[in-house]
């Protein structure tokens, strides 16, 4: 067995995500870098972005009907109309008169004048001549937004931090940003040890299984904001894990999946510790993924002048990897990549099904989440353990089942979105 580091401890599960959350929120903000709008989808804002002017730019109308003043809409009084104003146009009559209307579609600029808009529907029409439907009344303001009700000129929209997606797009797109600032992407190298490992141009032996750990892990570090680099599968040995990991040191982030457990070959955690790694936790009290190793390691063996890297040691099982990837290494990318810092996506659900509890364990098993709009609710996906990769293929989610304690169909407990 190898040895273990001197500072070893094993934490509970809140305690041990307390950690990483600490650690992701003290780190540096990366460099920056400038995109074009549709490049800079998924990465992180490095700048505010301003409303250019305000936003509406005018009083806008929501709906297809008639700018009026309010005060004269009533039921059988007719009011003349004098025009039409389309989404685009601009009035250039003069300011609508008591009696009259201006036909409008949704999204043009209500006349001057004018205070409401009766919706079409709300409507009767004769020749020329407009007027409200029975009961059909009328306020000022109805049915217009306000010029700079969204957002005056000058008032920030998006902030430093901001993950950018589609809404984000659309706002700097508004705002007339052709391009952004944005942070650079942290580089995460993925390292999967074990002899057992081979690549998927081989073909394994029937002692042997394809190394489907790092592709997992490249995968959900790319949809985490990071740029995977995986390196070559390292060997159980100190001479092949030493190279691996003086290489995987020089990222921003170091995965490395197998070899944190207590066998004679687990050597992750031995090789770490000679490169002078500082082990924030040696193990979680958690299923599956309790061997999970957290820490970093000077990114120059003889000083600690050029910084840390981060690491993560995820237990081999693919299971186990990817929930401790979920519940540990997204916040620590998180704070890599200079986004806001976020816990893992926890929400609540109603179990469908009895569950026994396990006593000594926070457990995290692959379930579905089915998405009810009243009544969310979740099952567990019947699994062989943590190599049960095709369970995990047909899990949406992990239910979060606190320790020790027994479960009946209808108790809302906590569940991990992926």
């Amino acid at each position: 067995m190898s040895d273990a580091p001197s500072d070893a401890r094993i934490l509970g599960f809140v305690e041990a995500l307390a950690v990483v959350m600490g650690h992701a929120t003290r780190i540096g903000l990366p460099e920056t870098e400038n995109f074009v709008l549709l490049a800079s989808a998924g990465r992180v804002l490095a700048e505010n972005v301003m409303a250019d002017r305000d936003q509406p730019p005018f009083d806008r109308s929501t709906r297809d009907g008639f700018a009026v003043q309010a005060a004269g809409w009533s039921a059988g009084q007719k009011l003349r109309v004098v025009g039409q104003v389309r989404a685009g146009e601009v009035w250039a009559l003069g300011a609508v008169e008591a009696g009259c209307a201006v036909e409008i579609m949704t999204g043009a600029a209500v006349p001057q004048g004018a205070d409401a808009v009766a919706m079409i529907e709300h409507v009767e029409q004769g020749g020329s001549e407009v007027w409200a439907k029975f009961g059909r009344s009328l306020r000022a303001g109805e049915n217009v937004i306000p010029g700079g009700s969204e957002a005056h000129r000058g008032e920030t929209l998006l902030t430093v931090g901001t993950t950018i997606g589609a809404a984000e797009v659309a706002v700097a797109a508004a705002c007339g940003r052709a391009d952004l600032a944005v942070y650079r992407q942290p580089v995460v190298a993925i390292v999967a040890t074990g002899d057992e490992l081979v690549e998927l141009d081989q073909t394994p032996e029937v002692h042997q299984i394809r190394n489907s750990n790092s592709y997992a892990l490249a995968a959900m570090v790319e949809a985490a904001g990071g740029q995977a680099a995986r390196l070559a599968i390292a060997r159980d040995t100190l001479t092949d894990l030493r190279e691996k990991i003086s290489e995987g040191r020089k990222s921003d982030l170091l995965l490395l999946s197998g070899g944190v457990s207590a066998g004679k070959y687990d050597l992750v955690e031995q090789v770490l510790a000679e490169f002078g790694a500082e082990f924030f936790f040696t193990g979680v009290r958690m299923q599956p993924g309790k061997p999970v190793v957290f820490g970093r390691i000077p990114r120059d063996k003889s000083t600690h002048e050029r910084g840390w890297t981060y690491f993560f040691g995820l237990p081999g099982n693919p299971v186990s990897t990817q929930v401790t990837f979920h519940c540990f290494v997204e916040p620590m990318l998180r704070g890599l990549c200079g986004a806001e810092i976020a816990s893992p996506k926890f929400v609540q659900a109603t179990l469908a099904e009895d569950v026994k509890g396990k006593a000594g364990l926070t457990r995290l098993l692959p379930s579905l989440f089915r998405h009810e709009l009243e009544r969310p609710e979740v099952r567990l996906v019947g699994w062989q353990g943590s190599g049960d990769l095709g369970a995990n293929a047909r899990a949406n989610c992990y239910a979060v089942l606190p320790d020790g304690c027994d479960l009946q169909a209808g108790d809302v407990i906590t569940v991990l979105l992926r």
